[in-house]
């Protein structure tokens, strides 16, 4: 491992998708002595172990600088540095350009993080599951919530692995709903946490940008917009997981049968279709299934860099 990764301290700011993450960290933001630059999952996401790499870790540098998040950076990837050091290399850039404590927002590889990055911290904002589920099908992730609950699943079973080998301190756990209704003293814990002092600031995030004013009834819509079969199927799936960050079961559990699991799952794939048909048009997106399918790489990166495109235009 090199040693600039052992002697740095970045903060991340860890959650499954659509858990609030992003309205979390226009609130950090807000802030005047601290930096977030948004989402770096690609710092990890094409990092791989490779025994033959001095460092012991190799990036996939070619599918990386052809990722939208990366492009969007616009980061200085030096020619031979490929494997920890680009890592560091990565992170002391951004550290460069925020003013005051850096954070950063990840949704994936916590184990590996904390492993890389052994003094790294975490604020850890974890979200009511039923929630998430309903918010991926609006994102077009997931066709139901039996589907859309997955990827909260995912992180939080490796966020749980991350855990196990962090010590307490380097970890501030958060509750988005707990967050929004009780705003300041919440934020006072984070700043705490941070070593910054409290700043008014951030109470204000909203007046610039695309959301709201902080409103608690955002949490909980489960209970007005779900049916109950809908939530006794996703509670059936991650109770357990439910159970280990905090969420009480709201009704029986219900494990799916055969032909229900087969409906459930085709659901997902038709309803997911049709949201990225009305996304891209289907002209545009079958010419992506297909070449995908069929392995033509190159004009299937051209396609997704169309298909990038229409997607950061809908991004809040």
């Amino acid at each position: 491992m090199t040693s600039q990764l052992t002697d740095i301290a970045p903060i991340f700011m860890f959650g499954a998708l659509r858990s609030g993450t992003t309205v979390f960290r226009l609130m950090l933001n807000a802030h005047e002595g601290l930096g977030n630059p948004g989402e770096v999952d690609f710092l990890f996401d094409f990092l791989h172990e490779d025994a033959s790499h001095p460092t012991g870790w190799r990036y996939d540098l070619d599918a990386m600088r052809a990722h939208r998040i990366f492009k969007a950076h616009q980061l200085d990837t030096p020619e031979g540095c490929d494997g920890l050091d680009l890592l560091a290399h990565m992170i002391a850039q951004f550290d460069a350009r925020v003013e005051g404590v850096l954070n950063m927002n990840v949704h994936r590889h916590a184990k590996r993080i904390a492993t890389l990055i052994p003094k790294a911290r975490f604020l850890h904002l974890v979200r009511d599951p039923r929630d998430v589920a309903r918010s991926s099908i609006g994102m077009g992730w997931a066709g139901n919530s039996y589907y859309g609950v997955d990827h909260w699943v995912e992180t939080e079973e490796g966020w749980q692995e991350a855990a196990r080998i962090l010590d307490p301190a380097q970890v501030l756990d958060l509750q988005f709903e707990t967050l929004m209704g009780n705003l300041e003293e919440e934020l006072r814990r984070v700043c705490a946490f941070m070593g910054v002092p409290f700043s008014p600031a951030m109470l204000e995030y909203y007046k610039a940008s695309t959301y709201g004013p902080p409103d608690p009834k955002i949490a909980q819509q489960w209970r007005r917009k779900a049916k109950p079969r809908e939530i006794a199927l996703l509670e059936g799936k991650a109770g357990g997981m439910m159970t280990a960050c905090g969420y009480a079961r709201s009704t029986d559990p219900v494990l799916p049968g055969l032909l229900e699991r087969l409906f459930l799952s085709e659901q997902n794939r038709l309803l997911r279709w049709r949201f990225n048909i009305n996304r891209f048009g289907f002209p545009l997106f079958a010419a992506n299934h297909a070449t995908r399918l069929v392995g033509m790489k190159k004009l299937n990166a051209r396609l997704k860099e169309r298909m990038d495109v229409k997607v950061i235009r809908t991004l809040k």
